[in-house]
């Protein structure tokens, strides 16, 4: 077992981790966009709020990737 995959020694952790966190977090946005659109809300609020959740998640998740790297001796 080692720092980078926890307690399940059998998973694999990502090479591109911030790649997958932009197509992750792009994909909720695009459904969130999409769900609004279908129920009849503003397409506008829609990209407004998808848009401010997708910067502020990945920002949050590059943080938090940026911090365990630098804790790896």
């Amino acid at each position: 077992m080692t720092s980078t995959n926890g307690g399940n020694p059998s998973r694999k952790r990502t090479s591109r981790p911030y790649r997958d966190t932009v197509l992750v977090y792009g994909g909720f946005a695009v459904v969130l966009v999409v769900i609004v659109v279908l129920t009849g809300g503003s397409i506008w609020w829609a990209l407004l709020v998808a848009a401010g959740a997708f910067i502020a998640a990945v920002g949050w998740t590059w943080h938090s990737l940026r911090a365990r790297e630098g804790q790896k001796p």
